[in-house]
């Protein structure tokens, strides 16, 4: 197989995980590759002036967009730990709209995909981006089909990435397509990382949001079964605690929050049980019971089905060290 040409757009501000991550998937595998098959990356953006990262580090572009005419086997526009509120400048807007034109795959890293979106390469298509950006890009690009809970998304030669070391997964999944899952997984042991990730990105989001009225009834009812997690609850026993009727409690409450109660009294009880499982040693039947689920093989359902993992494979990935 032929070098691939690699381009990562870089800008003021770029996250430098998104930049370096999936570069370096590109260049461990080529340890393993011939090197007529290797991978050739190089930075393209607006100039040759340093450009400083989010963190401090200073990028230096190999190519300027004008000189970056060439065709490329892979585009990746890399984010910022921000969403741009604005349009890119227009120079990089115009180079990136003809990206299906001077790219096999073409796509993005975190909050690049806003990039994507302004140069109107998203539309009708499923993308996602960081679980904390997912509903604004949403919201920016109403014809995107915006995947929040995907680590990454191939849509035809679309390729886009959630945050910052989602760029690792998509390098190793991209390395996987072309040369195969013991190649990939060759180089996730290199960099130390799993070769595929388990779960989505919603084992990392928290699944509450406060509400916009801290002081209204929906608030109370919240509070109240945040507060009594563990208990059993009906839309009559939720109703009655802040006097309302239980249909009107359902009106009211999907207007507030956009979920239903049934549905926010699962997610409070996956959040408690998460806390209990990061901070404590607690049996998972102890768990269970405590967060209102009935038993153990009851919430490992809910967690597969929310999560993508189970309470198990949870509690190894973001255990707390607890103190003697």
């Amino acid at each position: 197989m032929p070098v691939q040409a690699v381009a990562i757009v870089i800008y003021e501000g770029v996250q430098a995980l998104d930049v370096a991550g999936p570069m370096d998937v590109f260049s461990e595998a080529n340890t393993f590759l011939d090197s007529a098959d290797r991978y050739e990356s190089v930075l393209v953006a607006a100039h040759h002036n340093p450009l400083r990262a989010s963190n401090g580090i200073r990028l230096i572009a190999d190519l300027t967009l004008e000189e970056a005419t060439g065709g490329f086997d892979i585009v990746l526009v890399a984010g910022t730990p921000t969403p741009p509120e604005t349009e890119p400048d227009p120079h990089l807007l115009q180079w990136v709209k003809e990206l299906p034109w001077r790219s096999s795959l073409y796509g993005s890293i975190c909050t690049g995909a806003y990039v994507l979106g302004y140069a109107g390469l998203l539309d009708d298509r499923r993308v996602t981006t960081h679980w904390q950006d997912a509903q604004a890009l949403a919201a920016r690009f109403p014809k995107a089909k915006v995947q929040p809970d995907l680590i990454y998304v191939r849509d035809g030669r679309l390729i886009t990435a959630a945050g910052v070391t989602a760029g690792i997964d998509l390098g190793l999944a991209l390395v996987g397509q072309r040369h195969g899952a013991e190649t990939a997984l060759k180089v996730a042991k290199r960099l130390v990382v799993v070769a595929q990730r388990q779960g989505g990105q919603s084992q990392f989001s928290p699944y509450l949001t406060a509400p916009a009225d801290p002081e209204s009834p929906i608030a109370r009812i919240q509070d109240h079964v945040m507060a009594n997690v563990g208990d059993r609850h009906s839309l009559e026993s939720l109703a009655a605690v802040v006097g309302m009727s239980a249909r009107n409690l359902a009106r009211h409450f999907v207007q507030a929050t956009g979920i239903t109660p049934h549905e926010f009294i699962e997610r409070a009880r996956i959040d408690a049980a998460r806390m209990m499982l990061e901070g404590s040693d607690r049996p998972l039947k102890a768990v269970a019971f405590d967060c209102g689920f009935g038993s153990a093989d009851r919430m490992r359902i809910v967690f597969t089905a929310r999560l993508g993992v189970s309470p198990i494979q949870y509690r190894a990935s973001f255990r707390r060290a607890i103190s003697e």
